[in-house]
């Protein structure tokens, strides 16, 4: 690869490799309620997201705020709906992702995100009536079968597994619909609607602020590293490689998460929950095999 692309190889991988390591300082902050944890997450990552953009992004701000001053009123609203949609299903799926790595378990949240980027698919098959090969439909089928083989071993986990992942592939879904407007001028808008929409439920639950050091340092990093700075590499990624080749990168996050949970954490893996994970890898692997033939193809020329 030319050494120009080197650098948004290097970005896109980055970002998977750090969001496989986040169950680590989740885990630090398992004392605490998922609520509080999203509540502050939230909170400290509005402050850090509009900090960047302000201070490195003003033009492509500028330029959706002009972009939606001078689109009809009927996109505007098309625009407002998707926007709270998407936030809606963000700010579940971030509490379902926090419950399930502190009281269910890490590997359950890495499942997820294996799975996640089929159900993206077969969302985008059947809502936005996007194309899939053969081989990918075969693939999605596989997928189904290793969800039901680790349902027989804990209906529990699988089932947290698979709302977590759904939630974050109808966010991905309704992104996609959004063209025009920046990522990451997007995911700040939400997040400021999250914050909104969390206040009333912080305000009747809220008992007193935090004071232990530990958990301010565990949340800033979450909001920092774990979330706006992965943002930031993926965004970047995006500008010199296909996204293809980022969906196909995407992919070391949940190996990376089952390596944690099962080498840092001690959490046990029995032969039939190997053999399922064999099985989703091996679907995942065949989905992208048409992505994965032309990536060879390309560096042999």
């Amino acid at each position: 690869m030319a050494p120009s692309k080197s650098k948004y190889l290097f970005s896109g991988v980055l970002s998977a490799v750090i969001w496989g390591f986040f169950a680590i300082p989740l885990r630090n902050l398992k004392a605490y309620s998922p609520e509080q944890i999203l509540y502050y997450r939230i909170f400290t990552s509005l402050v850090v997201i509009w900090l960047a953009i302000f201070l490195f992004r003003r033009k492509e701000l500028n330029k959706d705020i002009s972009y939606f001053k001078h689109i009809a009123t009927r996109e505007k609203k098309i625009v407002v709906s998707q926007v709270i949609g998407a936030t809606v299903l963000l700010v579940f799926n971030w509490y379902t992702f926090i419950y399930a790595i502190n009281n269910i378990s890490i590997k359950s949240g890495a499942f997820a995100y294996m799975v996640c980027p089929l159900i993206t698919a077969f969302g985008g098959f059947v809502i936005l009536k996007e194309h899939l090969y053969k081989v990918q439909i075969v693939a999605l089928i596989l997928a189904t079968a290793s969800i039901l083989m680790l349902a027989t071993g804990s209906v529990v986990e699988v089932t947290w597994s698979v709302v977590i992942a759904a939630l974050y592939a109808f966010y991905l879904i309704i992104q996609r619909k959004m063209q025009n407007l920046d990522k990451l001028n997007v995911l700040a808008v939400q997040i400021t609607i999250a914050v909104l929409l969390m206040l009333p439920f912080f305000f009747y639950q809220h008992t007193s602020l935090p004071m232990e050091a530990g958990f301010w340092l565990n949340i800033v990093l979450i909001a920092i590293v774990f979330t706006v700075i992965p943002l930031f590499l993926s965004l970047f990624a995006l500008v010199g490689i296909p996204s293809s080749t980022l969906g196909i990168i995407i992919y070391i996050n949940p190996i990376i998460a089952f390596a944690v949970a099962i080498f840092y954490f001690n959490e046990q893996i029995d032969s039939h929950q190997l053999m399922a994970y064999l099985l989703l890898l091996f679907a995942v692997f065949l989905f992208n095999w048409n992505m994965i033939k032309d990536m060879l193809t390309f560096r042999r020329k």
